[in-house]
């Protein structure tokens, strides 16, 4: 091994700069000023961080002024905002995690709840005079192939939606943590994929069903008889109250998926942050809204009411299931029933 004289100029320098930078850095310390160390004037450090007190500043002061959403100079100011600490993120987590989480988590259960006590009370609505054999056309197929659109991408997006929103709480514990991060992964992932296409659906659902779907003065006379759910016939159009009421539920709260979803898959639409994270309170209010009112749809429409699953799956309905719950509808489609007399159809 050479003698430390021996060895050639720029290991000597580098030998020099491990030795001085470190003691220029601690001088800097030991002073209050660490810029100074290296050669950088009080001045320029006290620009960088503003303030007269020990350190330039204190803790609480600076914590303080982060909380207010002071701007400050960053490393990269291209690569975000300057603005270190949001507090409206801090209250949007609080809000999404706490009231939307447990009372949309009661909703839910409560439409499963309140739909079971429904069945066990009521039971099917079956068809009082039994089956007819004849045959009345009801949905036409453009009808029906864009509520199986609609209805199977809404099923995807609610089950990979409940995940995000609720697994954390109810899918975690019972799985595990790393088994969750891979589900939750997969439902984010398939949900940002399938917002899209239920945009589309919604509008084209909306034309398609629009006109059908507007109230009428026979409605009002369906809500005082209490529908199907009370004693007494209630007449109807093509659709009852009930089923124009949840095509509403259905188109406002689409509305507002639509346009909230959009948002988040695409933040650069957003002017700042505040805008996205109520766009995500605002999608997950109204996902839960609809979820509730789609479980009772789709009890009545399966199991709930006899018949009623014909008109989506073939497109036609017994007679006197249609007499029964659409008789101003049917009257005229098919004309009065000659058994019994018809109510006047009110407009």
């Amino acid at each position: 091994m050479k003698p430390i004289s021996s060895c050639s100029w720029w290991a000597k320098l580098a030998a020099a700069v491990l030795v001085v930078v470190p003691l220029a850095y601690g001088l800097g310390l030991a002073s209050g000023d660490p810029a100074s160390g290296f050669g950088v004037s009080t001045a320029a450090a006290a620009e960088a961080v503003p303030g007269g007190v020990l350190g330039n500043q204190n803790d609480s002061s600076i914590w303080r002024r982060l909380r207010q959403g002071e701007a400050f100079i960053i490393s990269n100011p291209k690569t975000g905002t300057p603005v270190i600490i949001q507090s409206q993120g801090e209250e949007w987590r609080s809000l999404r995690n706490g009231p939307l989480s447990l009372y949309g988590g009661y909703l839910l259960l409560g439409s499963v709840l309140a739909f079971t006590l429904f069945y066990l009370i009521r039971g099917r609505v079956k068809i009082d005079g039994g089956r007819s054999g004849r045959i009345v056309p009801r949905f036409a197929t453009a009808e029906r192939m864009i509520h199986w659109y609609v209805a199977s991408i809404f099923v995807l997006l609610a089950i990979s939606g409940m995940i995000i929103l609720f697994g954390k709480y109810v899918l975690a514990p019972v799985i595990g943590a790393s088994a969750f991060g891979v589900v939750a992964s997969a439902a984010l992932q398939s949900h940002n994929l399938f917002g899209p296409l239920y945009v589309f659906g919604v509008l084209v659902m909306f034309i398609v069903y629009f006109r059908d779907n507007l109230l009428r003065a026979a409605d009002l006379k369906w809500l005082v008889k209490g529908g199907m759910f009370f004693i007494g016939h209630a007449p109807s159009w093509k659709y009852n109250f009930g089923e124009k009421t949840w095509f509403w539920i259905a188109m406002i709260t689409g509305v507002i998926l639509s346009i909230s979803g959009v948002l988040m898959d695409f933040p650069s639409l957003a002017e700042d942050r505040q805008q996205l994270q109520l766009a995500n309170l605002f999608h997950g209010g109204a996902a839960v809204v609809v979820i509730a009112a789609a479980i009772g749809h789709i009890y009545l429409g399966t199991i709930g009411v006899e018949g009623a699953l014909e008109g989506m799956t073939r497109g036609e309905v017994d007679e006197n299931w249609a007499r029964e719950h659409h008789d101003l509808w049917a009257d005229e489609v098919i004309g009065p029933s000659s058994e019994t007399p018809s109510e006047t159809p009110a407009e």
